[in-house]
């Protein structure tokens, strides 16, 4: 039996394909259309998917009723013909049987059936579901049961997403920038002022907020405008999010019986707080696409109700099998920097080595060239990709983590005169561990890498430039080769 999981008319729509329990291909729509986050389906994306098999039966991410209901509880109107999902389904020839799941739901799943514990606490934390925006689950052999939830509005993601705003990013895309910022400033300097602001009551995972935050808070403190305000408000944010996933970890560890936990939802990216919960837990599961998107594969674990095999991040379009590893060494030497496009694109918002911008982290110039490739912020760190069994040579990893495949975690490194190319401002990285296990072809290059260089790091950022989606097929190789004059190769 074929199935299709769908997560679409949002944001970041995605497609998984399985076929009798299998996970057989993951994409993103904004791979396809080149446009970020695309909410939408997309023909080219459908077609790569028929590849795999027509579905038999399509399970769709999330309630829309629910969801209708909790847009006109929030004042938005009555959205019916908009979430109306067979409809949409239609306008892609898409007509087969179509379940419906529960967002929170769909994220434990994703979570939970693939992290191959046989039991797990699971923490999911988003902007918002249907209703729910914090739930937490018991997980034991195949039963997932919620023990906890909370609701719209109180949503510790919108709180997020409405800082992140405030300090003149892009809300439901530039998180990740807030929590870069954050080394820059003084958490100190406004944490207090944002707690008395914002929060009614902390207690565990009982989040309580004195406003509604869906539409943001540009009214919040006008007078802070610089960049330095910014920098401190970041930083102060950051903190503030990560003290509140403390006290979740600590209620769910005396709560809830397992020492596994899995963390799901858009804020399981934040790797800064991630890195600081470690120590409460024997194992640590994040699937490597948490958000939305990768609710196209919880939506069928759901269905499927058990552990499934999980074959790992490298899921989208197939550029081939054959790395180019000598060809890319022979251009870091030259060049210090280059593109890879091959195997399976990454399912998730980071490039593992198969859609990447590669270079040598030695040098004190490269961090500054890359972001301008990029055309990002100066201040933007990179992430290095390590031979793992290197990685306590180099890192001082959070308590319990050997190894970081999905680049989740932050670790400080030990060596940073070393490496700047791959060094925060904090002193920290958030780094990749790569094990023989994982892609043959990068694992081939970092080892080739390293037996000419002596160095078993590359840094390794996402191929792209800054507000569009990562390199997806040949054709984008090219034109990427072409409008930034870096080399990709395949």
């Amino acid at each position: 039996m074929n199935i299709w999981g769908i997560s679409a008319n949002s944001h970041d729509a995605a497609i998984s394909v399985w076929h009798d329990k299998e996970l057989q291909f993951a994409a993103h729509s904004e791979r396809y259309s080149g446009i970020k986050n695309d909410g939408d389906l997309h023909n080219d994306l459908l077609l790569d998917a028929y590849t795999h098999g027509a579905p038999d039966l399509i399970v769709w991410y999330e309630n829309p009723l629910k969801k209708t209901a909790r847009q006109f509880y929030a004042g938005q109107g009555l959205k019916w013909k908009e979430n109306d999902v067979k409809s949409y389904l239609a306008k892609y020839n898409l007509t087969q049987k179509v379940v419906y799941g529960q967002h929170h739901k769909s994220h434990a799943a994703a979570g939970y059936y693939t992290s191959g514990f046989k039991d797990a606490t699971v923490v999911v934390i988003d902007a918002i579901g249907e209703f729910e925006t914090l739930t937490v689950w018991q997980g034991e052999g195949n039963s997932l049961k919620q023990v906890y939830s909370q609701g719209y509005p109180d949503s510790m993601g919108l709180w997020f997403s409405a800082m992140t705003q405030r300090i003149g990013l892009k809300p439901n895309e530039e998180e990740y920038i807030l929590m870069g910022m954050a080394a820059y400033g003084d958490p100190n300097k406004y944490k207090q002022a944002i707690y008395n602001d914002f929060f009614k009551s902390i207690n565990g995972p009982e989040i309580r907020f004195k406003h509604n935050l869906h539409r943001g808070c540009l009214w919040w403190r006008n007078d802070l405008l610089t960049d330095q305000d910014y920098f401190d408000i970041a930083a102060a944010t950051q903190q503030i999010y990560t003290e509140i996933l403390q006290g979740i970890s600590v209620w769910a560890n005396r709560k809830l019986p397992s020492k596994n936990i899995v963390l799901m939802g858009g804020c399981a990216l934040n790797c800064v707080a991630n890195s600081e919960i470690t120590g409460d837990w024997e194992n640590v599961w994040i699937m490597p696409n948490p958000g939305d998107a990768g609710s196209s594969i919880g939506a069928v674990a759901a269905y499927i109700g058990e552990q499934v095999n999980w074959p790992g991040a490298y899921l989208g379009y197939d550029m081939g099998d054959k790395y180019p590893v000598e060809q890319t060494i022979e251009v870091l030497k030259k060049d210090k920097i280059v593109g890879v496009a091959s195997g399976k694109a990454e399912f998730g918002p980071r490039a593992l080595g198969h859609r990447s911008l590669l270079a040598d982290p030695r040098g004190a110039e490269i961090k500054d060239t890359v972001n301008a490739i990029k055309r990002r912020q100066q201040f933007r760190p990179f992430a290095p990709a390590i031979l793992e069994e290197y990685v306590h040579d180099y890192f001082e990893m959070p308590k319990g983590i050997t190894a970081s495949p999905f680049m989740q975690f932050t670790a400080k490194c030990k060596k940073p005169d070393e490496f700047p190319a791959i060094i925060h401002k904090d002193g920290t990285s958030r780094v990749q561990t790569v094990s023989k296990n994982d892609s043959p072809g990068f694992r081939k290059l970092l080892e080739e890498w390293h037996a000419e260089t002596g160095c078993p790091v590359l840094l390794n950022t996402s191929l792209n430039i800054k507000g569009m989606p990562m390199v997806n097929d040949l054709k984008d190789a090219v034109a990427f080769t072409e409008k930034y004059n870096v080399p990709v190769l395949s």
